[in-house]
């Protein structure tokens, strides 16, 4: 597997292994079959893994837990996250702390390689799209980012419990060009790529949200960057692998795959899958480190795996995709 720049860590892998399979965010699974794709992913060369506590309620650490205990870790890097919201300015450094122990605790780790802010940044007074009401638990202000939660993540640096730090590239665009090129930056961060240049579900805070700005912007500004949501949450595959949530919650998702319909149809006269087009899309952009994969289990992993080992789009590739997706 490609090894490739990525600043935290010296090198990382071009394929990571996200958290939201192994949490069964994305469909069922086992845990046992979730500790062995965690284990089939560092036997191919899969050297980062990425979690969250927001991954099946812990069950993604857990997994990870579970999955490195025994061996040596030499070489793997563990990346974990916290969704702050928006706390009063005394209280940012003790939930950080705290969100880190239980995530280390629940993953059998003295530190965690990158520590990520999970909450989407938005401006001071900014109104998100949807879900206002749940702003304060879901968005951390910039005042917030800048005063408390970037001192607050250089003290967890200080005491060794974390090797860098970043943002999940999420939230209110101007909020987020703010952070990018504010004289601290972040050490890394979370970019959605893909062809339908869509967050879907999660671009719920900013109407004008658009992904390519936020990469355009860390590009840069020389940021390391961790792409997100390759084939969005299933959009830019063959079939949707799940039903819509009951609630609606996942209705762009879905709205997102219709959208896709002409992108499948040059997958297929290109004789390739969907999926693999998608990741080999993410995989030729400039400048991205490592594809973040969402699998919940091996045969997904090994799809991946494959898909990775094919050649790199050229440029000509990828502007006929994006004049396909943008007509």
């Amino acid at each position: 597997m490609e090894n490739r720049k990525f600043k935290p860590f010296g090198g990382v892998s071009s394929l990571t292994l996200g958290g939201g399979g192994l949490g069964q965010i994305w469909g069922e699974t086992t845990r046992e079959e979730a500790v062995a794709t965690v284990s089939l992913a560092i036997e191919n060369g899969i050297t980062h893994i990425d979690v969250a506590p927001m991954y099946g309620k812990g069950e993604a650490e857990i997994v990870v837990g579970e999955a490195l205990k025994g061996k040596s870790i030499d070489g793997i890097h563990v990346t974990t996250k916290c969704r702050l919201g928006t706390l009063p300015d005394d209280q940012v450094y003790d939930y950080l702390s705290k969100s880190l122990t239980r995530s280390l605790d629940s993953m059998n780790l003295q530190r965690v390689d990158l520590f990520l802010l999970h909450s989407q940044l938005i401006e001071d007074g900014f109104i998100l799209h949807t879900n206002d009401e749940f702003k304060h638990r879901t968005s951390t202000t910039l005042s917030s980012f800048f005063n408390t939660v970037i001192p607050s993540f250089e003290k967890l640096k200080e005491e060794g419990r974390i090797g860098s730090w970043g943002i999940g590239g999420l939230g209110q665009n101007k909020a987020l060009k703010k952070a990018i090129n504010h004289e601290i930056k972040p050490e890394a961060i979370q970019c959605v790529v893909n062809p339908l240049n869509s967050a879907g579900a999660i671009g719920y805070v900013d109407r004008e949200y658009n992904p390519k700005e936020i990469l355009l912007e860390s590009q840069k500004n020389n940021i390391p960057i961790l792409a997100i949501r390759a084939v969005q949450a299933g959009a830019l595959t063959e079939k949707m692998d799940r039903d819509p949530h009951p609630s609606g919650m996942d209705k762009l998702d879905f709205d997102d795959y219709e959208r896709a319909a002409p992108f499948r149809a040059l997958a297929k006269r290109w004789n390739e899958s969907a999926a693999s087009l998608a990741y080999r899309y993410a995989l030729s952009i400039k400048n991205i480190s490592s594809i973040i994969l969402g699998v919940k289990n091996r045969d997904e992993l090994k799809d991946c795996i494959k898909y990775e080992q094919k050649d790199r789009l050229t440029k000509d590739q990828i502007e006929e995709i994006d004049k396909v997706m943008s007509s």
